[in-house]
């Protein structure tokens, strides 16, 4: 049940990092760094109020004293931002196809990192997947002809950040998750304030720009709350393939709606990778299928 649950709140998060260059590219006139910045101001209020709407502000509190924690979260918060610099200022910049690619890289860290640091373990046909989908990958290197910097950039530092949020020690989604940002909080601000001078439009030069800013709250907050609570129900691995979800509809948003330049080569790569999670998928509906059966077989005790 937990693990179903876990795949439904994956799929959320994925659709709706999707969607996002819908969003970022109302405010493409707002310098990437201006949108990095807003987005970790806004979002720590807005994830304080949660909290205290849960009424858990004592775990919150528990969770800042512990330097040991705080060590972890600083670092993870620390990938979130990488990642965050990178996405936005290619989403603004008319490279969404480049960045998308980013993302079909990320699933196989995951799945590499869930192997190697992890010790989970491929079925044989997770493996062929993750073969083709490794193939696939490499194709659409070769084909974009220059080290894709923006993609394997976005890659690493989101999976090296799912990573991070499986370890046993991290605090609940929605706690890890405003500690992460509350690291970040001060450094955002003073530069906000101090140590930037846009020469784009800015907060407040228009009640559009300002509302949007305000609202990258949201878009920031309820994916990373949607992919904590999965990351803590599901295997990496089976995290990792989910996330091709993401990329292949900012791949049709930036081809469809963006008018972004895509070769029939690359187009065919992309179809290899999608071969890939199709098979992947196939051999986790059939597995959990078998082991719900299993599950049905065993007979049920009484619980006192």
């Amino acid at each position: 049940m937990e693990a179903r649950k876990g795949v439904w709140l994956g799929l959320g998060a994925f659709v709706f990092w999707g969607l996002t260059p819908l969003f970022w590219n109302l405010v493409d006139e707002v310098d990437s760094t201006d949108l990095l910045v807003h987005r970790i101001v806004w979002s720590v209020p807005l994830l304080i109020l949660v909290v205290g709407v849960q009424r858990r502000y004592p775990e919150l509190r528990a969770t800042l004293r512990s330097p040991k924690t705080m060590t972890v979260l600083a670092v993870a918060g620390g990938l979130l931002a990488t990642n965050w610099t990178i996405w936005l200022w290619a989403v603004t910049n008319e490279r969404i196809v480049e960045a998308s690619l980013g993302y079909f890289i990320n699933p196989l860290v995951s799945v590499a990192l869930g192997v190697l640091i992890l010790g989970e373990r491929l079925r044989r046909l997770q493996w062929v997947a993750v073969g083709i989908a490794a193939i696939g990958v490499l194709g659409m290197g070769i084909t974009v002809g220059t080290p894709p910097w923006i993609a394997l950039g976005l890659a690493c530092s989101f999976g090296l950040y799912g990573l991070l949020k499986k370890r046993a020690d991290i605090p609940a989604p929605l706690i890890s998750l405003t500690g992460e940002l509350l690291v970040m909080f001060v450094p955002a601000l003073v530069f906000l304030l101090f140590l930037h001078a846009p020469t784009d439009a800015r907060f407040g030069d228009s009640p559009p720009i300002t509302g949007y800013l305000f609202a990258s709250a949201l878009i920031t907050v309820v994916p990373l709350l949607l992919f904590g609570a999965a990351a803590k129900r599901i295997p990496l691995s089976m995290l990792g393939l989910l996330q091709y979800v993401a990329p292949t509809i900012q791949l049709m948003l930036g081809v469809w709606v963006y008018n972004e330049d895509l070769a029939l080569s690359r187009l065919g790569w992309f179809g290899v990778v999608w071969i890939a999670l199709a098979i992947y998928t196939y051999d986790s509906l059939h597995n959990a299928r078998n082991q719900g059966l299993a599950h049905e077989s065993v007979p049920r005790r009484t619980l006192i």
